[in-house]
């Protein structure tokens, strides 16, 4: 990951020098700022790869500058390592819901970080080659019409399109191929793992955590019709029909 840029921001200023120069000697490309609303007007200057925030600060805290990443689609795609005092599970829920792609608790490793943030950095770098065979897919098939259909929801996945009541909704390919697992099977449960080879195989690793993420994001896309995608609380997602 050498030459990967990444923004740290924390107001305070030791956390800062001690995360910039243990993250230079991993070999990244570090810029720091004392505030988020410094570092969002350097985002189109200089857009980095990797941002690692507070929660708590001034002015701006981690998870506003999580909602205004995830609002502006030029930035949306940046991931992001929330690292905080705050170390309760509705916490970490709260700042994945809102955008974050891991959450580390103060005090913790350098190593730790270094290593979160490679592992991201990859599949992101995995995520971004499978949207490009997607893209140049979607181009071959446009006129294709293999697709799966329950009642308000058409997948085609040939053209990789879903509609919702004949509404197209937007999904990313991590995305379209989850909702393509699932729904071609409705009723079976997916654990976690199953998804994740799915999606990568395995010869990459993946987080659990990821796939809650992920299915956060796909109900919020989905609407009302986010109970299609059930919970099985310590095993894994399912399918339903819609009612």
């Amino acid at each position: 990951m050498l030459g990967k840029k990444v923004f740290i921001i924390d107001d305070e200023e030791d956390i800062l020098e001690f995360l910039r120069f243990n993250l230079k000697k991993e070999g990244y490309s570090v810029q720091t700022f004392n505030n988020p609303v410094k570092a969002i007007d350097q985002l189109d200057i200089n857009q980095p790869d990797m941002i690692v925030t507070d929660w708590l600060m001034p002015e701006m805290d981690g998870l506003e500058l999580c909602k205004t990443l995830k609002m502006e689609s030029r930035w949306a795609q940046i991931p992001l390592i929330m690292i905080t005092c705050k170390g309760e599970e509705i916490d970490v829920v709260t700042a994945l819901e809102l955008g974050a792609d891991d959450y580390l608790v103060k005090p913790f490793g350098i190593k730790e970080l270094a290593v979160r943030i490679k592992k991201i950095l990859n599949k992101q770098a995995a995520v971004n080659s499978a949207q490009k065979k997607f893209n140049e897919e979607v181009r071959k098939n446009t006129e294709n019409n293999s697709h799966i259909e329950h009642k308000g929801l058409l997948i085609n996945k040939e053209t990789y399109s879903v509609f919702l009541d004949n509404e197209k909704v937007n999904l990313t390919y991590a995305e379209f191929k989850l909702l393509e697992l699932l729904s071609e099977k409705p009723g079976r449960v997916f654990t976690r793992s199953q998804i994740i080879e799915h999606d990568y195989g395995n010869d990459f690793y993946v987080t659990e955590r990821s796939v809650d993420v992920k299915i956060v994001g796909l109900r919020k896309k989905l609407g009302k019709y986010d109970n299609l995608i059930e919970t099985i609380r310590s095993v894994g997602y399912r399918f339903n029909e819609p009612a």
